[in-house]
């Protein structure tokens, strides 16, 4: 194969199609302006990504196969629902015979699912005016497994309470508050929100226990 790094050309090549399906956001300072995908997650990562930006060191595959869906003909456009001044931005990835759909990559199927996905598929279905939703997740070996949801009015109630807190906080430049999760352990800014990682240290059953060979 010669001298050539093929990781640095892959990285590169996943990078840039990572950059070209990713949703945009136009002003980063406009606090009327929010994105779906922004308070259906961690708002302080949110915020981070907003303003202080650090590249995750995982390819987030879920959003890379969304962003190509949304680029086929029967993907979705950018939609959004006015909250007071506020304008609350998201897209689904496909809307069929009104259906909203969103399709993520997983490790492992889920028995249930994940909350911040049903939070997302309930506010994409009161941005395009929908009453049916389906959740789609794929797994590395082709497996399929789905979840079929109908549109709850106290959900989104609660959506739109995030979404004020998020347009005040970014009006404040204020770091929002820390909601611990099962993600923090991979996300790229931990060491903002807890103790710095520490590399694991190979240690004797001896060490451990104090005991010394004699």
């Amino acid at each position: 194969m010669g001298d050539k790094d093929y990781r640095i050309t892959i990285n590169s090549a996943l990078d840039a199609l990572t950059r070209e399906t990713k949703i945009q956001i136009p002003n980063l300072n406009d606090n009327k302006e929010i994105f779906l995908h922004e308070v259906t997650k961690c708002m302080r990562r949110s915020y981070f990504d907003r303003f202080d930006p650090v590249e995750s060191t995982g390819k987030e595959f879920s959003h890379v196969l969304g962003g190509l869906i949304r680029k086929l003909p029967y993907g979705s456009k950018l939609g959004e629902f006015p909250i007071d001044q506020i304008k609350l931005k998201g897209q689904a990835d496909m809307i069929v015979d009104d259906v909203v759909i969103i399709v993520k990559t997983v490790k492992e199927a889920p028995e249930n699912p994940i909350a911040s996905d049903v939070l997302y598929l309930n506010g994409c279905m009161w941005i395009f005016n929908k009453t049916e939703g389906v959740i789609i997740y794929l797994t590395g070996e082709g497996m399929e497994t789905s979840f079929a949801l109908y549109r709850e009015k106290k959900m989104f109630e609660e959506l739109i309470r995030r979404v004020r807190v998020y347009s005040n906080l970014i009006s404040d430049k204020k770091v929002p508050i820390l909601e611990p999760s099962t993600e923090c352990t991979n996300c790229q800014y931990y060491d903002r929100c807890f103790i710095k990682k520490r590399e694991g240290k190979q240690i004797s059953i001896h060490e451990l226990f104090g005991s010394k060979n004699k």
